[in-house]
């Protein structure tokens, strides 16, 4: 089941939708709705790249009730769900990458929400944390 992250959609003062994120600081706008929801995966996926860099903990988003939400491409949530493995279990990227024999900069691109990284790669590092991924589909929204 995709993560659902809550945004809230609100027309701005000049005309366009500005998204805010009731979780998240920061905000994306778009034209129209339609817009401003693909806007808003990428707004949130930069939002993300902060925490990471920061080393910081993302937190769990809050339930969706009836409100709007949007969810991450496959590869980013896997890559997000992969470094919050990695903060709670405790393992650096020097440990992951010693672990899968890979350089440290192989690593980080796997955590680079902005680098295409192939499922396989994804797969090594949940095994070296004792985690596998499980795919599912669902009817679209």
């Amino acid at each position: 089941m995709a993560v659902k992250y809550p945004v809230k959609l609100e027309k701005d003062d000049n005309g366009t939708i500005l998204v805010t994120f009731p979780d998240y600081p920061g905000a994306t706008f778009g034209e129209d709705r339609e817009e401003a929801l693909l806007r808003a995966v990428d707004a949130l996926e930069t939002i993300f790249i902060g925490y990471v860099g920061k080393r910081q903990d993302i937190p769990e988003p809050s339930k969706v009730g009836k409100g709007d939400f949007i969810v991450l491409p496959p590869t980013s949530e896997a890559k997000v769900e992969l470094y919050k493995q990695l903060r709670r279990q405790g393992v650096r990227k020097a440990e992951l990458a010693k672990r899968l024999g890979w350089h440290l900069p192989q690593v980080d691109r796997l955590l680079d929400l902005r680098h295409d990284s192939r499922v396989d790669q994804l797969e090594k590092a949940f095994a070296a944390l004792g985690k596998r991924i499980v795919i599912s589909i669902e009817d679209a929204a």
